[in-house]
């Protein structure tokens, strides 16, 4: 969740880290710090608490500059969010500065320990345990910066990503990663250490992910990389296809205002080369299942948080229809503690737009230990998740910096829906010229996206009414039960307005109790013409909007156009395109994101970094 840049080459190290602390803002962060040896081989620590602004005044009032060092941003779990508990932290000789995301499990055991050899303790923080460790086998054995590291990591529990630096061991950064992303950028003399991709994309496309329980040493002459035992591993090197200014605003005011607008092209890239219109038929490599293996699947279960999660739930009825497979949708934060029940013949998708989070890693282990086999869905190639999983459908969404996610949403429904379409294929259960109409509805939709966002005036008038309201209801049926659940979470999440997202049949067994003349319900009643089943689902939810106007409830009704029964009931009306049933919550997302984000900003919100949130939740 917290955030690492470090560098060693022939720049000035200060401003290089800043910039790259900034553009890791959107994880969420408390704090801030930063280290650097300057060429006099002086060490100088500057941090702050709060906003990233802060630690830059400080270094304005008190300026510092080098050739190697590393920043950080910290989300407090152990010690207060101040000044004092911000990273980097230094050992018991001064001479060792470490910063670190995760969690040390056993830093009070280790703390006394080293309390009782005289060791000095300054903060409340279980990193600056991981300091005077370091430290103190260079002290008592004489060794080297990498094999303190190394003797010090094996002490360690817990999940932890770690870059160190000191100053008797001159142009050298030491990262480490069990657990928590840690990504290492290739310059030409010049060599990089973050959390996340953005902060290196200015200097360099030429990256690879270290793998858990490996440690590298950066040097301004090149980067090696060993495991924990000291024996050598040979990285996976890539290059990034983002363009660096895909991770900037644009021109937009907010990033999550700019992740809106992409979503077309999102949608595009990430079909883009993996189905025929011509024959309907989807491709997809990255593979280590095969068909057979496929087609044989008795069940599937999809582990993801959050977001992700209700792109899971989505996915479910798009992979029942299509596939005639069962599928059961788990919170990953829930899958392992519940001991499921897995077999050979299982399919876990787990679905992360960073590839890194936590929980839904470990659901993927859980789910591999009892010999299933596991999908990822995943927008950050080379991360965890697609390096451990059996096959992997990247989304081409390009960095998603709004903590919250927009158009990673709607590629992870395209990337299940091409999924579904496949194994629907491969398994007989629609023919050809399904296929077709099917991968045709997904080639019209980016244009369809592209209309309602060249349409979003009402939307934001609408934010104009009820950005002061203290609560609103979401209602949805079938498909678009998770589209109420996404709805509600946008707006919780950045507005702190209570929202909650309901299944329209649950309404007469306990929220019909919160409907009043204050309440807004907004309610998703889309339908499919010619779709038996998508017109008794509209009738069924039509009927909820007359029971919420009974009870003086104020209804904001996402209908398709030509809508002419909901629409005169409602007392506003949000119209979508018409397109297919499984692709309806694709377009009828976009202006429930675009409300929560205008409502937001009217209320003073932070779009981009809302309280008590990160963009990627590293730890359990």
């Amino acid at each position: 969740m917290c955030g690492i840049v470090g560098y060693v080459g022939n720049k000035q190290v200060v401003p290089l880290i800043i910039d790259g602390l900034r553009k890791l803002e959107y994880r969420g962060y408390d704090s801030a710090g930063i280290a650097v040896v300057d060429e006099g081989r002086h060490l100088e620590l500057r941090r702050a608490e709060g906003k990233l602004r802060n630690l830059e005044e400080a270094i304005r009032l008190s300026p510092l500059d080098g050739t190697y060092g590393i920043g950080h941003t910290r989300w407090a779990t152990h010690g207060r969010p101040t000044e004092e508990n911000a990273h980097p932290h230094r050992d018991q000789s001064g001479k060792v500065v470490v910063v670190h995301n995760g969690i040390i499990e056993n830093y009070i055991a280790l703390k006394e320990r080293l309390a009782a050899e005289g060791h000095d303790f300054k903060t409340e923080t279980d990193t600056e345990v991981v300091a005077h460790l370091i430290g103190h086998y260079i002290e008592k054995d004489g060794i080297s910066l990498e094999l303190a590291v190394r003797r010090a990591v094996a002490e360690l529990r817990g999940i932890f990503a770690l870059s160190i630096i000191s100053v008797d061991e001159p142009d050298m950064v030491i990262a480490v990663r069990e657990g928590p992303p840690v990504v290492i950028g290739l310059g030409d003399g010049e060599f990089f250490v973050a959390s996340d991709i953005p902060p290196i994309l200015a200097h360099t496309r030429d990256v690879f992910f270290l793998g858990d329980r490996e440690i590298a040493v950066l040097t301004k002459e090149s980067v090696r990389v060993t495991d924990f035992d000291g024996n050598a591993v040979e990285p996976q090197r890539q290059r990034i296809t983002w363009d660096p200014i895909m991770a900037e605003k644009g021109g937009f005011k907010h990033f999550m205002l700019k992740e809106i607008y992409e979503q077309p092209r999102a949608v595009r890239d990430t079909v883009q080369g993996r189905v025929s219109l011509g024959t309907g038929r989807v491709y997809l490599d990255e593979m280590d299942i095969s068909e057979e293996e496929f087609r044989s699947i008795s069940s599937i279960k999809i582990a993801a948080c959050g977001t992700s999660w209700h792109a899971g739930l989505a996915g479910k009825y798009m992979l029942e229809n299509l596939a005639r497979v069962p599928v059961e949708v788990d919170y990953a934060s829930e899958f392992r503690y519940r001991d499921p029940v897995l077999s050979e013949s299982d399919l876990l998708i787990v679905i992360s737009q960073s590839g890194e989070t936590a929980d839904t890693i470990a659901a993927m282990r859980e789910a591999r230990q009892q010999g299933c086999k596991v999908l990822a869905v995943c927008n950050v190639q080379g991360s965890m998740i697609h390096r451990e999983a059996d096959g992997t459908i990247l989304t081409h969404a390009g960095p998603e910096i709004g903590v919250a996610s927009t158009k990673a949403f709607t590629a992870q429904m395209i990337a299940i829906y091409l999924f579904a379409l496949y194994l629907g294929e491969l398994r007989g259960t629609i023919n050809e010229d399904e296929a077709k109409r099917l991968a045709q509805d997904l080639a019209e939709l980016p244009l369809k996206i592209e209309q309602l966002l060249n349409d979003a005036d009402l939307i934001e008038d609408l934010s104009k009414e009820f950005f002061r309201v203290q609560d609103f209801l979401y209602l949805g049926r079938g498909i678009n039960f998770p589209v109420a659940l996404e709805g509600a979470l946008k707006l919780k999440e950045i507005s702190y307005i209570h929202a909650e997202g309901y299944p329209a049949g649950e309404m007469k067994h306990g929220p019909n109790a919160l409907i009043d003349e204050k309440l807004p319900v907004v309610v998703v009643n889309t339908r499919e013409n010619g779709n038996a089943g998508s017109e008794l689902r509209y009738e069924k939810t039509h009927s909820n909007i007359v029971e919420v106007k009974a009870r003086d409830g104020i209804v904001i009704a996402v209908l398709t156009e030509g809508d002419g029964m909901s629409s005169k009931v409602a007392d506003h009306v949000i119209e979508i395109p018409e397109t297919s049933d499984l692709l309806g919550p694709v377009l009828s997302v976009v202006p429930l994101q675009l409300l929560a984000y205008h409502i937001a900003v009217r209320r003073g919100c932070d779009v981009d970094q809302p309280r008590n949130l990160a963009k990627s939740v590293t730890v359990e």
